[in-house]
């Protein structure tokens, strides 16, 4: 009968004592291969009367597991070390500085969401954030889109499968949600504004399945629609660099502001090339309102009491018409070259308004 305490014995401790990859592969073979001690003493089962089968099978198979599983182990191991070993070698100091010819530039889209964090910082508006994963209350309900709405079909938005629950989650299509999120949690007055990711069906030379917006909310007592106008025009001035800027307020329609109203801004079309500032021309740059009653109802406002406005703009979409960008799909196609002639040095602060094609 085999000794297999003995066994276990001398198969771990020669398991513990390997010292590298290609002896654990050779002790291996040794014990667990088609010749190996273990191998071995399965096949002389055979030869065994039943009950004595019985007994050595259970003791091989445990053996033999436990084995296994302790090679497992020591080959993590040695995998560890020479990963760490190769961390350490191969490690990048940051600190150190970047070679002329691999200078690094900063990406438009960071510029341009640091240009419009800034200023709106200066007017008083707080950074919120939330989920790029979303419900349909807060994506679609809270802010009165009906179920019949368009913006809610397939074709139109990222859904998840259905949960445990039968709820299917999106992708937020616009970061209202943060709206919503921060009407629920936070007494008025309220001043934020929600950069970040979106996602819609959509890729063309104007539209990428996944871009980024920034979108303000105020809400008090006494808001109107002339302080909307005011704050417009002014991050307008500001963004674009102009002193007098022309814009222009048309009727629209949005759920979840009332009255609502799209933002043109006046521009000169020439070769295919779009100059903001002036011309016969107009180009719709964002969308605005008044929170609807309904919307601020839905987050525990009461509409009554207090009011507000609301707005929203596509990042791309102006940092292509001051930087003069022609196509928005160059975003996101991650070669060097473009970002090498649109980027922007760490320390540059851009000061001209330039033309842009669309």
């Amino acid at each position: 009968m085999t000794d297999f305490k003995s066994l276990r014995a001398e198969l771990l401790s020669e398991i513990e004592a390997v010292k590298d990859l290609d002896g654990l592969e050779r002790l291996r073979v040794a014990s667990l291969g088609k010749k190996g001690k273990i191998t071995e003493g399965m096949k002389a089962l055979g030869k065994l009367d039943p009950e004595e089968r019985r007994a050595q099978g259970a003791a091989l198979n445990a053996l033999k597991e436990e084995a296994t599983q302790a090679i497992a182990a020591r080959t993590r191991f040695f995998k560890d070390l020479a990963l760490n070993a190769r961390l350490l070698e191969e490690r990048f100091d940051m600190t150190l500085p970047s070679r002329p010819e691999r200078e690094g530039r900063i990406h438009p889209i960071s510029q341009t969401m640091d240009e419009l964090l800034q200023i709106f910082g200066a007017m008083g508006f707080a950074v919120a954030e939330g989920p790029d994963v979303e419900d349909d209350f807060h994506n679609f309900a809270a802010l009165n889109i009906p179920p019949e709405h368009p913006a809610r079909q397939m074709h139109d938005t990222f859904y998840f499968p259905p949960d445990a629950k039968g709820e299917r989650k999106v992708l937020r299509t616009h970061t209202s949600p943060v709206q919503i999120r921060t009407m629920q949690t936070t007494k008025p007055p309220i001043r934020i504004i929600a950069p970040g990711r979106t996602y819609r069906r959509d890729s063309d030379i104007t539209h990428t399945p996944m871009f980024h917006q920034i979108e303000g909310l105020l809400i008090d007592r006494k808001t109107h629609m002339g302080h909307l106008k005011g704050c417009l025009i002014d991050f307008c001035r500001a963004f674009f660099e102009l002193d007098d800027v022309p814009l222009r307020f048309r009727p629209s329609f949005f759920p979840f502001t009332e009255p609502s109203a799209e933002v043109d801004i006046g521009c000169e079309r020439r070769k295919g090339e779009i100059r903001v500032g002036g011309g016969a021309d107009w180009l719709e740059i964002l969308g605005c309102g008044m929170v609807h009653p309904k919307v601020l109802a839905n987050c525990g406002i009461d509409p009554d009491i207090y009011q507000g406005f609301a707005f929203g703009l596509g990042v791309e979409r102006v940092a292509m018409l001051k930087y003069g960008i022609p196509d928005l799909r160059t975003f996101f196609e991650a070669d060097l070259r473009w970002m090498h002639h649109y980027g922007f040095l760490p320390l540059d602060v851009p000061r001209s308004a330039q033309g842009g094609a669309l």
